[in-house]
């Protein structure tokens, strides 16, 4: 089921205050946006509101003997990469960057939201579908200034079957095919990144992808293998090694 509400704070807090008033949600059901008035991305960020884009949040129902809450940030970017591959097919270079952006080249499509209420993971995507915002920190873009034109309804039915599918798939064993599904449409293994750590400041390597629980490894100059828990990674030019 998929609901729609004209306007709304932030379907990821609609969603969060309805579990913590006792409200059962089920997997498979979305609220979507036409305009958050009070959006959020990771780490406080300000969520772009534009009209015509995708923003909506569902909920995943933590199991026992599922993997690393963690690896859902990895498992909704790919449904998302293969929403947008799906409906755009001729795109290029469109990757997946840890933990949870979708790029254009080096320009920022999409973005991803995870918030935990108890065994409730709350998954909150925003795509650029129609317009993209001025960030002072990174750069922007939309599927409609790239040459297509994906309506935000048909984005959200398309998502919503792609996320239901792997997220079943996380929830039934299949983490490791998920974890290679998403490395193959991820930043290319010895691209020079910038991760900003709290207490070392800014950390430049290459991008070594991701371990079985879905953590980032960054290779430094020095040959050593850093694991990366938390934060951003940034591209730092356009340079890859492959590999």
């Amino acid at each position: 089921m998929i609901e729609t509400v004209a306007e709304i704070p932030s379907t990821n807090g609609a969603l969060l205050a309805r579990l913590g008033g006792g409200e059962c949600l089920n997997e498979g059901n979305w609220l979507i946006a036409d305009r958050q008035s009070a959006g959020r991305g990771r780490a406080g960020r300000a969520w772009s509101d534009g009209y015509g884009n995708f923003m909506g949040s569902t909920v995943v129902q933590l199991r026992s003997n599922d993997p690393l809450p963690q690896t859902l940030a990895l498992v909704a970017g790919l449904a998302a990469h293969e929403a947008v591959s799906t409906l755009a097919p001729t795109l290029q270079n469109l990757r997946l960057k840890w933990p949870n952006d979708l790029l254009v080249d080096e320009a920022k499509l999409a973005g991803i939201l995870l918030e935990r209420h108890g065994d409730a993971v709350v998954v909150g995507i925003g795509v650029n579908l129609a317009q993209a915002p001025d960030l002072a920190d990174r750069a922007t873009v939309s599927l409609s200034a790239l040459g297509f034109q994906v309506s935000r309804d048909d984005f959200a039915a398309e998502l919503a079957v792609r996320f239901r599918d792997a997220v079943d798939r996380w929830h039934f064993g299949e983490w490791p095919l998920l974890r290679q599904q998403w490395l193959a449409r991820a930043l290319p293994t010895g691209t020079l990144v910038s991760v900003k750590d709290r207490d070392q400041g800014t950390i430049i390597g290459a991008f070594g992808g991701i371990d079985d629980d879905g953590v980032a490894l960054l290779r430094l100059a020095d040959g050593a293998v850093r694991a990366i828990h938390a934060g951003d990674i940034d591209m730092v030019g356009s340079h890859a090694s492959g590999g």
